[in-house]
């Protein structure tokens, strides 16, 4: 038994059946080649019959909760790795029902939080591996490195291990990714810290004055921006990086720049389609490493995985792709060339202030009666580069499933794979209805700035 850190604490306490506190991942793979009808039933006996299983995935909350964690000496495999298969005619659309029902139900806290699906029954023969882990637990960069940790780059390895009998990895230092709650939460603590903030705050305001052109915490409302329910939405689909990568080259402008301009032209669209586009642009929270401030000075980064925060203009008010991705490109740059300014320690404390408003949510009326610092939150995990396997089952996509909440209603975030982007997106059903458009309207905007660009 262990003391329970405040920051796994507060996952527990805020979750409520409209509030799940879990984030997932949807992983597709290619069995070998020769693989037989055998081969799901074999992929669930080496999940379930591993003999290690990290401590991690013993966990499961104490009395009362939010206090100590307890360890469970044994597992129950048939609750953690269930077998399902899609129904008939087994398209993907038919798995991400599926997903999504199951990211919308709460984890049994009488055990260890986590589930994995494996799922048969495609119509193209491929294999869906879902699973999900409390926030609690884990953070969602966290969860996909483990995930990819379990893959191996040689396609006859046959020694791979599932997440949870992976052997501990020593920490590197820092934080192990972004977390926008967790970020909110610790605010008012960040707030305290005046060596921090006052002098990044001079600087912040030396920099309004003189560029005037920031984007600040502060957007429109939208229907994406309310409170949300229980149930879930979860859409995905891969892109080629080469074909963001060419817009970004001839533009001018990075990859990150591109994807948001693909979600800003998306969001316009599908705001349209609802009547419900605000005349004032909309804007993006986006993660940002701290190593950021250190490459630009020709040194090593000293603060491990740690992440910012910046807020982008994603100029959803603009007509024309080519012009949304100038304005997000400038937007960015100029919430950059802040950070490079300031020390890591106030760039956590600058970030800190601006998802503020998030850890305010649960008092009444404030998500009702006030604006949203931000309309969405686009994340960015970098993933492995090179083809991976998982016992000789080649990984055909990896789409992360986060958390969202009230106020933020809608979450975007992605990975790399290989030589593809894969986007997931999840949503509350009711606040963001018919969400798997967005996929569509993606690709329009993706379409629409190859086309201004060449």
């Amino acid at each position: 038994m262990s003391f329970m850190p405040p920051t796994d604490s507060m996952f527990l306490l805020g979750e409520n059946r409209d509030h799940p506190m879990h984030v997932g991942g949807l992983q597709l793979f290619v069995p070998p080649d020769g693989a037989g009808p055998e081969f799901v039933r074999g992929l669930l006996g080496a999940f379930r019959q591993t003999d290690h299983i990290s401590p991690l995935f013993r966990k499961r909350p104490g009395e009362p909760i939010g206090t100590r964690w307890k360890v469970d000496p044994t597992i129950d495999y048939d609750h953690h790795v269930r077998h399902s298969a899609v129904p008939g005619p087994g398209r993907i659309r038919e798995l991400l029902e599926l997903t999504s029902r199951w990211h919308g139900t709460l984890l049994d806290r009488r055990r260890p939080l986590w589930e994995v699906h494996v799922v048969e029954g495609l119509q193209d023969g491929r294999v869906a591996v879902y699973t999900k882990v409390h926030h609690a637990m884990v953070d969602g960069v966290s969860a996909l490195r483990l995930m990819q940790r379990s893959l191996s780059e040689d396609p006859e390895a046959l020694d791979c291990l599932p997440p949870w009998s992976l052997p501990a990895r020593k920490s590197s230092g820092g934080s192990v990714g972004f977390n926008p709650l967790a970020l909110a939460r610790s605010g008012v603590g960040a707030v305290s810290d005046l060596t921090g903030l006052v002098p990044a705050g001079l600087k912040i305001a030396n920099q309004i004055l003189r560029d005037g052109d920031i984007t600040l915490p502060g957007a429109p409302k939208t229907i994406l921006n309310g409170s949300v329910g229980g149930a879930r939405r979860f859409a995905a689909q891969s892109w080629e990086i080469e074909r963001i990568q060419r817009v970004a080259r001839s533009s001018a402008t990075t990859l990150n720049d591109v994807v948001l301009a693909m979600v800003s032209g998306a969001l316009r669209q599908y705001l349209k389609e609802q009547h419900a586009l605000p005349d004032q642009p909309m804007s993006a929270m986006v993660p940002v490493s701290l190593a950021l401030r250190a490459e630009s000075a020709g040194k090593e980064a000293a603060t491990g995985n740690a992440t910012g925060a910046i807020i982008v203009n994603l100029a959803t008010d603009r007509e024309h792709g080519a012009t949304r991705l100038e304005e997000i490109a400038y937007s960015s740059r100029q919430a950059k060339k802040i950070l490079r300014d300031l020390s890591p320690t106030q760039i956590l404390a600058l970030s800190a202030l601006q998802m503020l408003p998030l850890a305010l949510t649960p008092v009444p009326g404030f998500v009702k009666y006030t604006n949203p610092p931000f309309n969405v939150v686009v994340s960015n995990v970098p993933g492995p580069k090179k083809p991976m396997y998982f016992n000789g089952s080649r990984l055909d996509g990896m789409y992360p499933v986060s958390i969202v909440t009230d106020g933020q209603a809608l979450n975007i975030t992605l990975t790399s794979r290989d030589k593809y982007l894969d986007f997931g997106l999840i949503g509350c059903r009711r606040s963001v209805p018919h969400l798997q458009r967005l996929l569509i309207h993606l690709e329009d905007a993706l379409a629409e700035l190859e086309t201004a660009w060449g």
